[in-house]
Order: C-alpha cells, then structure tokens, then sequence
C-alpha cells in the first residue's frame, strides 16, 4: 500500500508521494519490498494514488531474481482496504500486506508460519511503544475471545482502540502496519467503497468471530510520518546495520551516532545527525540533531532541522525548521516553521 500523500512531512512530500521519501538513500518502500523478498516473494503488488507515477517508475527496478512487481494505479482514494480489494480476482491464496509508508525490519517468514500455526484469518506485525495515544493500539489474549492482558506481547486480538487517551490505554502494542491476510477476509471488504484495515475491516473481522492472531516483530520499527521520524529512524537503522537484512550506504559512523556518507565533505561540526551522499557541510556551518539529504551545499546553523535534497543553503539559521528540496536560499532564519 503506496497510496498516502503525506501531508505532514511537507513540503519534502510537495514533489514526492510519502512512500519515495528517501531514507538512508533509498525510498520508505523499498523496506517493505526488502522484507518480503527475504520471505521468498516472488509477486508484489504496489497499490497507490498521489504521484502514482514516480512509484510506477520505481517499482519496474524491482523486476529480476524471479521478483514480478507491478502497481495498481486508484483512480480515485479507496482506502488501505478498499484498495486491495481491487485486486480481489488476483488473489486465490494467503497474501502478505504491508503498509509503504513505514521503514521496518519485518520477519515476513515468521509472521506467515505464526499465521499458519494458529489457523488465523488475519495474523497482524505489533510493535511496542511508551507513548501508544497516537497510534491504534491493540488487546490480546492468550485465548480467542478471552480478557485482555495487556502485558503480553503476542497472543489472539481481542480488542482494538483507536488513539486512545493515557487512561484509555489497556496495552501499548500497535499495529505496525503488515499483515497475512486469507481471501475470504478480502471478500468481506465492500466492492467499490472507500474502506479502512485498521477502522473498519479489522473490527468487523473481530466482530464475525474469525480468529486474529498478532505479533511483535523484533528488529526495527518506525512510522515516518513526521520530518524528525525521517531523522530517528536513519539512525536506528545505521546503529543496527549488522543485524539488518538490507543494504546500508557506505559512510561514517561517529561517537555519537552521528552518520557522514563516504561521499559527503564536511568541514564544520556535526553533533548526533546523519549527512547523506555528496552533501557539502561547510567549515564554519554546525549541524546538531538534524538531517541532511543528498547533494545538498550547506553554510550556517541547523538544529533539530531535516533539510531536503540538492538545496543550496548559505548563511542560514535553522531550528526545529522542515525544508523542501532544491531550495536556493541566502539569510535564512527560521524557528519552528517550514520552507517553502
């Protein structure tokens, strides 16, 4: 699923759907296609919407070692669910969903099996937080249709709650957004309207009684749906690069956990940040806290700013500041703001 416009990580989104928001130099999306192929997937679907195209393009490199990709264009929004449903008559056995817009380290093998041994209509990747009122927490059980034990970490579902208060909280396990899924639960999904996994189609499943199985996946898990998300979850990555199953730039790692690619040049400071390829960090400039994306010229001050790719910044002051790509810039100063 590719189809988000990611409205808050604008304006690194106003050229670019979410899921080709570039993480340690490769698109969100090319996790999840990593996870899957390490499965042994041969067939992957890419369902979108907003600047459908630029992912059409991209996904045509997935194409060798056995893989056959293809994408799925909506013509109008239909939702997580609305728009597997679509491809309802390609579907004949289990499928594997995952959400494009999040960067993981997913066992999709594991998931299957454990999908498998429980005889689960739908089997869902959770993750643990401290903080779960943000996101769509879930309840299990050690029993089907059993009470909620909200210290385990995996288990059948029995309850689901959308952003709920701290006091509203029975769990602080999510959704991460990949799921096994038979068809007959597609086949519940309304042909032609607008439907949601976690909102409508989940609960409903629950509702019928059809066994829901969940999981924590263990490895790395991070929504990026806003800018610093984007920062965090590089350096997640580069600190857990041995242990990952997918490719990691070639680069520096600092003390700090700061991250420099071979391919950058830096003569000024670089504090707990990750500076990506062919970028230029001048020598008097400081960057604290803050991302820099590839080929981008930077003189001056950012702190817990991401900047975007091929900007031209000179004399700038930046904190807590978000800004686009290909932006030429001299004298500029923001506080908490975004640019353009």
């Amino acid at each position: 699923m590719a189809g988000g416009r990611g409205t808050r990580l604008m304006p690194l989104t106003n050229n670019r759907p979410k899921p080709m928001v570039p993480v340690l130099g490769r698109p969100v999306l090319d996790y999840v296609k990593d996870a899957m192929v390490e499965a042994g997937l041969k067939q992957i679907v890419v369902t979108t919407g907003y600047k459908g195209k630029e992912i059409s393009s991209h996904v045509e490199s997935w194409n060798e070692n056995d893989v056959v990709a293809w994408v799925n264009q909506e013509s109008t929004p239909m939702g997580t669910a609305g728009s597997v449903r679509l491809l309802m008559q390609e579907i004949k056995e289990t499928i594997v969903v995952g959400s494009g817009d999040s960067v993981a380290s997913f066992d999709v093998m594991d998931l299957i099996e454990t999908h498998k041994k429980h005889q689960a209509a739908v089997t869902m990747a959770i993750w643990e937080v401290e903080d779960p009122t943000e996101y769509g927490i879930v309840g299990l059980s050690d029993t089907q249709g059993g009470r909620v034990d909200g210290n385990l970490k995996e288990g059948f579902i029995v309850k689901f709650k959308e952003k709920p208060s701290a006091e509203e909280a029975f769990s602080r396990v999510i959704n991460a957004g990949l799921y096994i899924i038979e068809p007959h639960v597609i086949e519940m999904i309304p042909e032609g309207e607008k439907y949601d996994f976690s909102k409508q189609l989940f609960p409903m499943v629950l509702q019928a009684g059809l066994p829901m199985y969940a999981k924590t996946i263990d490895g790395i898990w991070f929504d990026v749906g806003h800018p610093l998300e984007l920062l965090k979850a590089q350096k997640a990555l580069i600190q857990n690069r041995d242990k990952l199953p997918f490719p990691m730039p070639s680069g520096r790692v600092l003390d700090d956990g700061s991250f420099i690619s071979s391919t950058a040049k830096v003569g000024g400071q670089v504090f707990s940040s990750v500076i990506s390829g062919d970028c230029v960090i001048t020598e008097n400039s400081v960057v604290k806290n803050s991302l820099i994306m590839k080929g981008t010229i930077f003189d001056g001050v950012a702190e817990t700013s991401v900047i975007g790719e091929n900007c031209n910044l000179k004399d700038v002051d930046l904190h807590d500041a978000v800004i686009g790509d290909f932006v030429n810039e001299a004298s500029l100063e923001i506080r908490m703001g975004k640019y353009p």
